[in-house]
């Protein structure tokens, strides 16, 4: 399938436009900054997608301002005090220094402790704060992997997780592989497993056609608004589309 990439402004927003072979025109507007994103049968011209912008303006502006509205973090500087999240919730950091190998832990309802050693730099106690990320989505992905693997009829053989700069995930179909975004774990747990969902049905579909939004209303019917709960959550500085 050939895919071609372009970009217009309608009404002072820059649009852009990826045509493929689908069969109907979709609109998107993405996180952080309100992005707009048509995806268009190849054979519709830049005229009719300017039209179906300009019937949608309200919506689009709508979702705009609802992303301007969005708490968004800046680089955190990982000193006591500072908000971090965790399964979608927020908590105060504690930084700890002891001269023991580092630890983090949720120890009430509004704090992590991250215990560190004497004179840790900022980058390593954000070093510290990632890995323990990391071991909590790698013991949460299995069990969600196997279950929807099954449920959809496909075999994965790797679940991986990494920071990514535009992708909450990513997969390779033919190596049976995916990849999921680090910054998971900071989001409600039912966003992790609509991603880990949404990767497994490019399985079936690598593209995101009528094909592939059918796979997904079939398994995970309320897959939409788990969407909209991940783009509603804090955001990070990075930017990231789904």
């Amino acid at each position: 399938m050939t895919t071609e990439r372009s970009q217009i402004e309608i009404r002072g927003i820059p649009v852009v436009i990826v045509r493929k072979e689908i069969k109907n025109l979709h609109v998107g507007v993405y996180p952080p900054n309100g992005r707009v994103r048509v995806a268009a049968p190849s054979y519709i011209d830049d005229e009719a997608v300017r039209l179906a912008v300009i019937s949608r303006l309200g919506w689009i502006k709508r979702q705009q301002e609802g992303f301007e509205r969005q708490e968004r973090q800046s680089q955190r500087e990982m000193v006591t005090g500072e908000s971090h999240y965790f399964k979608g919730k927020r908590y105060l950091l504690d930084v700890i220094e002891k001269d023991s190998a580092p630890v983090v832990r949720v120890v009430n309802t509004s704090t992590i402790e991250l215990q560190v050693r004497h004179g840790s730099e900022r980058e390593k106690r954000e070093s510290v704060l990632h890995s323990w990320y990391r071991e909590y989505l790698y013991e949460q992905i299995p069990p969600l992997v196997t279950k929807w693997a099954s449920k959809i009829g496909v075999e994965v053989t790797e679940a991986r997780v990494k920071k990514m700069k535009t992708l909450w995930g990513s997969c390779n179909p033919e190596a049976r592989r995916i990849w999921l975004n680090m910054e998971l774990a900071k989001k409600p747990p039912i966003c992790l497993e609509y991603i880990v969902v949404h990767e497994i049905v490019h399985f079936v579909e690598r593209h995101h056609n009528d094909r592939f939004l059918g796979v997904m209303d079939q398994h995970m019917p309320q897959w939409r608004l788990f969407r909209d709960e991940l783009n509603r959550a804090p955001l990070a500085h990075e930017e990231w589309e789904y």
